[in-house]
């Protein structure tokens, strides 16, 4: 089946997450993405291993990380620091319609291949520009990384126990948030495009991104004028509304509104909770969380955790298990959604995890595996108008792989 992006062209001058985070939903929903890596070393994440897939064959060897965010991509293997590589980019800019790049400020100025270059040679040409401060600012020149962005960005100072240290998420959340929100504007510039048939360049920070995805904890801050606290597995503005121990592990408790309470205080032979003025709306449960909370552990540790689930499903009451990764994906729902894919590579096996959108009830999830480095080289370069002799001397002088 055809995606909505069939016939789109892309250029994935980006490595590590974010940029190819956004390349990667790009190809799933149907664009021809084509990723250009240096002809030696390639995204630095393929690197970034163990784990490592085929570790025995130094061919197909490749990390996990790389993996998790090229799926559907060619690979073209070019030098842009050389003049005939840098040649090649501009052939492929001048038919593409996208330019994803992740380079510093200016970082491609110096070879040409600046969006601003490319656009003079092709106004059609829509680029996205991913740094960690954007385009200007005094912290423009800087290099940015997602431990760090989330250091500066506040999510640090709410995450964690409340008397423990400031703590990182366990994803790269600000990286992933930010390819979500450079396809979510290189899908408005094309949106745009069609009515103007000129593209326009989109600017995206990570930092900028990680302060607007601070969400309700912002508005917290701004409307009440001090920092929020950090509250574990709790949650700031919903009580009961986090993990609790059970007699053998532990569940997390989403209650979300006063009907849900009253019938979880009856589930726990206390109905009468749903009727004191304490505890009746979330906003009492809230300034009483230091009592209640309390009262709520005592009992749930009195039962084994699947027991309460079962208790809390048959009633209607938000819960769920605190799973490993490898748990999630034996859940009965997440199987029964396929978010676990093998794609082949030959004889190769590259496991995946599916796109989450799903067109008409089908999953917009590209059944290409990640490229090894170089893997279309000879294809692209011979639809370019490359012989085989020509092909043959640029990998010689390195220019290609």
């Amino acid at each position: 089946m055809s995606g909505p992006l069939e016939g789109i062209t892309v250029l994935d001058m980006s490595r590590v997450l974010a940029g190819p985070w956004a390349g990667q939903l790009l190809a799933d929903l149907g664009a021809r993405v084509i990723k250009i890596e240096h002809p030696s070393r390639g995204d630095d994440t393929r690197g970034w291993g163990p784990p490592w897939l085929a570790q025995e064959d130094e061919r197909e060897k490749v990390a996990a990380y790389y993996l998790c965010a090229n799926r559907g991509k060619h690979s073209l293997a070019v030098d842009i620091a050389t003049e005939e590589g840098q040649a090649l980019v501009r052939r492929l800019a001048a038919g593409a319609d996208i330019l994803v790049e992740n380079f510093k400020v200016g970082g491609l100025a110096k070879y040409g291949l600046d969006y601003a270059s490319l656009h003079a040679e092709n106004p059609r040409l829509i680029g996205c520009s991913i740094t960690g401060f954007g385009q200007e600012g005094p912290y423009a020149h800087r290099a940015g990384y997602d431990f760090m962005i989330q250091a500066m960005g506040g999510l640090m100072s709410l995450t964690g126990e409340a008397d423990g240290m400031p703590m990182k998420t366990g994803v790269a959340i600000t990286d992933v948030m930010t390819g979500l929100y450079a396809t979510v504007g290189v899908l408005a510039a094309l949106q745009e495009r069609g009515r103007t048939g000129v593209g326009r360049h989109v600017d995206v920070a990570l930092l900028d991104v990680q302060v607007a995805t601070l969400a309700n904890q912002a508005l917290n801050a701004l409307v009440s004028g001090r920092d929020p606290e950090r509250h574990g597995n709790a949650h700031p503005n919903i009580v009961p509304y986090q993990a609790f121990a059970c007699a053998d592990g532990h569940l997390v408790l989403t209650v979300g509104n006063d009907a849900q309470f009253a019938r979880f205080a009856a589930l726990l032979g206390h109905p009468e909770w749903a009727r004191d003025p304490a505890y009746a709306t979330n906003a009492a449960r809230v300034g009483n969380r230091a009592v209640l909370v309390p009262m709520i552990q005592a009992i749930l540790a009195t039962r084994r955790r699947d027991e309460w689930l079962a208790e809390l499903e048959a009633r209607g009451i938000p819960a769920g298990p605190i799973n490993t990764v490898g748990e999630a994906f034996d859940d009965p729902q997440v199987r029964h959604r396929e978010m676990q894919r093998v794609l082949k590579r030959g004889e190769l096996e590259v496991p995946q995890v599916a796109n989450p959108l799903r067109f008409d009830g089908a999953s917009a999830t590209s059944e290409v595996a990640p490229p090894r480095l170089g893997q279309d080289s000879d294809a692209l370069l011979a639809e370019m108008g490359l012989t085989a002799e020509d092909i043959a001397r640029l990998r010689r002088a390195g220019v290609v792989r």
